[in-house]
């Protein structure tokens, strides 16, 4: 029988994670532009209807908004949230009232402070994973020699079939060395059915054979069902030792580990657009709440350390080259670069016009993903 959590935590969990990251996302967008002298109309936590706001010292209009989906930075000379141009703004203005525009800011300042948001995100999982290094340290082995030496395989096995033996050493997959079990289980979980080379010792002997990862249906306690790859083999049981580590040290385990959830992101999207995994997989901001209320669930360690994956995953969202996101700003960005000129209005609003319609019609195909996958549609 699967664990589920009540509506209200989903709902507070939901808001302790977007809530905060959105703020700080927004907050990044912000704070460099006003580095730059660059002035904001709005800072605005959700979207739709003011639902209460106030003015600073400043000329900015602080505001929480209905739809708590997002949020924005809204600066001088942008026509909408947005941060399309206002073709208008400038007119026949002087350089005194374009003083503090966005748009009228040099391209390298506009690019920095477009790309300040998803920075600050990655930030936000970078400090929250060094706090976790510093707390618990670095996991060591006590036997390394035991390190993915296999103690007995499953009963469906593709590492069984390919010839491996109890008290073989796994050693490398692909040629990349695999130092613990951990990484052997990173190598592999993700890529159900791939084939690869796997390097093993047996009796002082290294031999390589290829080797056909199964693809496997699983659920974690909470029914969540995802497609992982497995070879069907159990480890020798090692005792791990956690050793205290220095800053330097955290903050570099921290970068490694921000670095191979990248690299996760990626390669499932890749997945997902090859075909080799489901769509179903997508989530939307029902996905989220779930995932949100079930970590905090298990407490504040497991809900933190879901904060900082969501935190990558937004940064990573954002900088995916789609108009309206802030990826597609750093593309035209780019483009004004290589042209030596902006890119004309009329381009600008077809493009955002597109963005907008590919990401409404995302929102919507991941929200009846959501749904479907409710029990309530007997999933």
């Amino acid at each position: 029988m699967f664990e589920s959590v009540p509506i209200w935590m989903m709902v507070l969990g939901f808001l302790l994670v977007l809530g905060p990251l959105v703020t700080v996302h927004e907050l990044g967008h912000l704070l460099v532009g006003r580095i730059f002298g660059i002035k904001a109309d709005a800072f605005s936590i959700g979207f739709g209807k003011e639902l209460f706001g106030w003015n600073d010292k400043r000329g900015t209009r602080w505001k929480v908004s209905a739809l708590p989906l997002g949020g924005y930075v809204q600066f001088k000379g942008d026509m909408n949230p947005a941060s399309i141009p206002d073709p208008d703004a400038a007119g026949d203005a002087s350089d005194q009232e374009n003083e503090g525009s966005f748009q009228f800011a040099a391209l390298w300042k506009r690019a920095l402070v477009v790309a300040a948001g998803p920075v600050t995100n990655l930030l936000v999982a970078l400090a929250i994973f060094a706090a976790f290094n510093l707390s618990y340290g670095k996991p060591v082995s006590s036997d390394a020699v035991q390190d993915n030496t296999i103690a007995s395989f499953a009963e469906v096995s593709a590492a069984r079939e390919a010839g491996l033996r109890v008290g073989d050493k796994i050693l490398s997959i692909d040629g990349e060395e695999v130092k613990s079990f951990q990484e052997l289980q990173r190598a592999i979980l993700l890529y159900p059915g791939r084939d690869i080379d796997l390097t093993f010792l047996r009796d002082g002997e290294q031999s390589t054979v290829p080797i056909k990862i199964g693809k496997f249906e699983t659920t974690d306690k909470f029914g969540n069902a995802s497609t992982i790859g497995l070879i069907g083999i159990a480890p020798v049981p090692v005792e791990r030792e956690f050793v205290p580590v220095g800053v330097g040290e955290a903050l570099s385990m921290s970068g490694k580990q921000s670095v191979g959830i990248l690299e996760m992101m990626f390669t499932g999207i890749a997945q997902i657009i090859s075909g080799d995994r489901s769509v179903k997989e997508l989530g939307g901001p029902i996905k989220i709440a779930k995932y949100s209320g079930e970590q905090l669930s298990q407490g504040p360690e497991a809900f933190v350390w879901f904060v900082a994956l969501i935190s990558i995953n937004l940064a990573f969202i954002n900088l995916l080259p789609i108009p309206a996101l802030d990826g597609g700003h750093l593309a035209f960005y780019a483009a004004e670069a290589i042209r030596r000129k902006p890119v004309g209005a009329r381009g600008h609003e077809l493009a955002y016009r597109t963005g907008v319609a590919f990401v409404l019609a995302l929102m919507l195909f991941v929200t009846f993903n959501d749904l479907a996958s409710l029990p309530i549609f007997g999933r």
